[in-house]
C-alpha cells in the first residue's frame, strides 16, 4: 500500500516527448521500463495541465495511497464493524504506518462515519415477503387513513448479559442496511417484556407482560389497554386497530 516512487521531472518530459513523436503507450513504457499505467497518468496530466510536475497541494500530503483508501472503503463496506484499529493493522501489515486518527479523517473524507448500530427484529424471509407484500397494499392509502390507526406490538428489556452499543461505519442513509443492524429476538431469559401501543396521535399505555404470552392473556391485555389507549389518544370514532400479527392472539 506505500505510495510509488515518483519519476523525476526528465523522465516525465522525455514520455510526454515520446508521446509527442507518435509513440503509444506501451511502446514508451517498453522503452523506458515504466509501467503502462504510469506512463498514461502523465500524458493524461500533461494535455489536461499542460506541465509534468505535480500541481502544488494545500496542506500536507495524503498519508494513505488511493490504492489504500480503496482497500479501507472494500473493508468497511463488507464489514461495517470494522474498528479503527484493525483497519490499521491491515495497512501496516501491506507496509502503510498511519494511526487511528488518519483512519477516521480518510473514512470521514469517504462520506462514512461511525455510528450506533440500529437493532431491528431478527426477520426469516416469510417476514420480509410479508412485509413488503402490506406496504405494497397499502402504498397509496391517504394520511387520514393512517391517523385512525392505532398499532400494538411486544418488546423485551434485557436485564443481564450483553446489551451494549455496537458502532459500524456508514453513510448518512444506510442505518437499516442489513449489514449495518443487530438483530435481535423477543424472547429469552433475564428480561422483562412489554406491550405498548401507539399512533400517530402518541403513544398509549404501558403494560408488562408476566408469564408466558398465549392467546388468553393476549385478550386480557387488549381488554384492558386497547380502549383506555385510545380514547386517551382521542382517536374518535372509526379507528383501527392493526395487529402485529403475533401468533398467541
Amino acid at each position: 500500500m506505500a505510495k510509488t516512487k515518483e519519476l523525476s521531472k526528465d523522465v516525465r518530459d522525455k514520455i510526454v516527448d515520446l508521446h509527442k513523436a507518435g509513440m503509444g503507450y506501451k511502446t514508451i513504457a517498453k522503452q523506458l521500463g515504466e509501467k503502462v499505467t504510469i506512463v498514461g497518468a502523465i500524458i493524461r496530466k500533461w494535455k489536461k495541465h499542460k506541465r509534468t510536475v505535480n500541481l502544488p497541494q494545500p496542506g500536507a500530503p495524503c498519508k494513505i495511497s488511493p490504492r489504500g483508501v480503496a482497500m479501507i472503503m472494500r473493508t468497511v463496506r463488507n464489514q461495517p464493524r470494522t474498528t479503527r484499529e484493525d483497519l490499521v493493522n491491515d495497512l501496516k501489515a501491506a507496509g502503510t504506518i498511519v494511526t487511528k486518527k488518519t483512519i477516521g479523517n480518510t473514512l470521514c473524507r469517504e462520506g462514512q462515519k461511525s455510528r450506533s448500530a440500529r437493532k431491528v427484529p431478527l426477520l426469516k424471509k416469510a417476514h420480509i415477503h410479508a412485509r413488503l407484500k402490506f406496504a405494497n397494499e397499502h402504498l397509496n392509502d391517504s394520511e387520514d387513513n393512517w391517523v385512525k390507526v392505532l398499532w400494538s406490538d411486544e418488546t423485551k428489556m434485557e436485564l443481564f448479559g450483553i446489551n451494549s452499543t455496537r458502532r459500524v461505519w456508514r453513510r448518512r442513509n444506510a442505518a437499516y442496511d442489513p449489514k449495518n443492524t443487530i438483530p435481535t429476538v423477543k424472547h429469552g431469559g433475564g428480561n422483562i417484556m412489554l406491550w405498548g401501543c401507539f399512533s400517530a396521535k402518541g403513544t398509549g399505555q404501558l403494560h408488562r407482560i408476566k408469564g408466558t404470552m398465549d392467546g388468553a392473556m393476549s385478550c386480557q391485555i387488549l381488554g384492558e389497554n386497547l380502549h383506555p389507549s385510545a380514547r386517551a389518544l382521542k382517536m374518535g370514532r372509526g379507528w383501527v386497530f392493526q395487529h402485529d400479527n403475533d401468533p398467541p392472539a
